[in-house]
């Protein structure tokens, strides 16, 4: 059995949106710091994967959302480096408040990049064992993302602060290019269920990058389906299902 590694997170005001509810970027960070501390518990730290030539990236989200942590709230943050193929490692992650009711379970994809060509390489087995993860011959494949038939379209610059010491677009960023363009009326009545995204390119500093959105009424829920593209370069696409508050 793969193991397990859980830390609490007292949420910061700073970490919140106007609705006093845990930011995406804000809830991912703690997220991957969690995973960051397994890795140097287990003497597979950054440095360890950089000797090398290696670093970690990931390559998908899929979030399943009772409720977004709440300013000043305290959460245990749990996560597991559950299965792994040659290419692609699956770890998940849980949130649950003080009594133990969880608020968001999410699977993500990671990937071993070569610092030089910036290309993936195959998993390293003196690096993942320590994890106790299963091998597996299977690909998991992400739920299909439908493609948006009628986009609104919002332009931005990459900022310095956007870029992580990968020398790329920090992943959690993209969900401000997404989440931004919905505007203030949305985002205060509304809140996500369900995410479901993947990073395919990525963006440097400097890019001007455009955030093409479309949001569809389904029969119970509202999804928001994004782009985030440059020139007609997809380098993220994400399907968010929201419900009323």
């Amino acid at each position: 059995m793969a193991k397990k590694y859980t830390t609490k997170h007292e949420v910061a005001y700073y970490e919140c949106d106007i609705n006093q509810t845990m930011t995406f970027p804000s809830m991912l960070g703690v997220v991957i710091k969690t995973s960051e501390e397994q890795s140097d518990k287990l003497d597979r730290g950054s440095e360890f994967v950089a000797s090398f030539g290696l670093t970690w990236v990931i390559t998908n989200y899929q979030m399943a959302i009772t409720r977004l942590p709440k300013v000043g709230e305290i959460i245990d943050v749990t996560t597991q480096a559950l299965e792994y193929n040659k290419y692609f490692c699956y770890r998940n992650f849980w949130v649950h408040d003080q009594e133990g009711n969880e608020l968001v379970a999410i699977e993500s994809v990671f990937v071993l990049m070569d610092l030089k060509n910036r290309k993936m390489s195959s998993v390293i087995e003196e690096i993942i064992a320590p994890y106790e993860s299963e091998k597996i011959k299977k690909i998991k494949r992400a739920p299909k993302m439908e493609k948006i038939q009628q986009a609104e379209v919002i332009p931005y610059r990459v900022r310095f602060y956007d870029i992580d010491s990968n020398q790329h677009v920090n992943n959690a960023m993209y969900f401000n290019w997404m989440i931004d363009v919905l505007g203030y009326d949305f985002l205060t009545t509304h809140q996500p269920v369900a995410v479901n995204i993947r990073f395919d390119k990525e963006v440097e500093y400097g890019n001007m990058i455009d955030s093409h959105y479309e949001i569809v009424a389904l029969e119970e829920q509202i999804e928001t389906r994004h782009e985030i593209k440059i020139g007609e370069l997809v380098c993220c696409e994400a399907a968010i299902q929201w419900k009323k508050k």
